[in-house]
């Protein structure tokens, strides 16, 4: 059985999810409307805590969507939008997961999204791991971590709150 070792306890996660969306609003402060993308899954729930956190601490107009991406074959299944698609032209788009373990999904929802004239686009991670597969960068990041291949970053988000290298 493997262990546990915990990188993150829930009151990490939240101060982590905070000090994000303050990074997120002094970044993109002159801009009206946001979208901020989540990916399926966890990335869909950490993203609706920043858009909360977004909605507390900014004027700006925060639209939530979802991007619905297999984690396991990306490439073989479609990807799909939870908004209409054009909104995404000249727009400034937050992409959110929670963990970034090799960078795949991330690689395939930014092509996804690229397929729009989006105005800005970047990163949002509550854990990155600093050794994957794939060139994708995080723009804001709750955690940096080293870690081997054989390592994995697993985020639990509901009762039992935590990230932990497995």
């Amino acid at each position: 059985m493997k262990t546990k070792s915990i990188v993150l306890d829930r009151r990490q996660i939240e101060q982590k999810t905070e000090r994000i969306a303050f990074e997120i609003m002094e970044n993109t402060f002159e801009t009206p409307k946001i979208y901020v993308g989540g990916i399926t899954g966890n990335g869909f729930f950490f993203a609706e805590r920043l858009v909360k956190k977004l909605n507390e601490i900014s004027k700006q107009e925060v639209r939530l969507f979802e991007i619905t991406v297999s984690k396991e074959a990306p490439a073989k299944s479609s990807i799909a939008l939870s908004i209409p698609e054009q909104e995404l032209n000249g727009a400034t788009v937050i992409l959110v997961d929670d963990v970034i373990n090799s960078g795949r999904t991330l690689i395939y929802a930014v092509g996804k999204l690229l397929d729009h004239e989006v105005h800005v686009l970047k990163v949002a991670t509550l854990v990155n791991r600093t050794h994957r597969r794939y060139p994708v960068h995080a723009d804001f990041v709750g955690l940096n971590i080293a870690t081997t291949l054989k390592d994995n970053i697993m985020v639990s988000l509901g009762e039992e709150e935590m990230a932990y290298l497995e």
